[in-house]
């Protein structure tokens, strides 16, 4: 489930970042501000990203000596 989310995700993301601005300067200002409405709606699909944020938050709760690992290593990978 989450492969095909993030998938699509990426998918989208390709999508605006190169297809759509390569379009829209072939185009020219033609439209401007009437084409990238679209593109909009594709940076709201990224928030939905964080959703899976939720899912480290409940791990971190189940098991908190992770979070203590992971402190660890963060303050390790300061020092060197």
């Amino acid at each position: 489930g989450w492969f095909v989310f993030d998938s699509s995700l990426v998918f989208m993301m390709v999508m605006e970042t190169w297809v759509m601005n390569v379009v829209m300067f072939a185009v020219g200002d033609a439209g401007s501000g009437g084409g990238m409405g679209n593109a909009s709606i594709l940076r709201m699909a990224r928030l939905l990203r964080l959703s899976r944020m939720a899912r480290m938050v409940r791990l971190f709760r189940a098991m908190p000596e992770l979070l203590i690992l992971i402190k660890g290593m963060v303050a390790a990978g300061r020092s060197v």
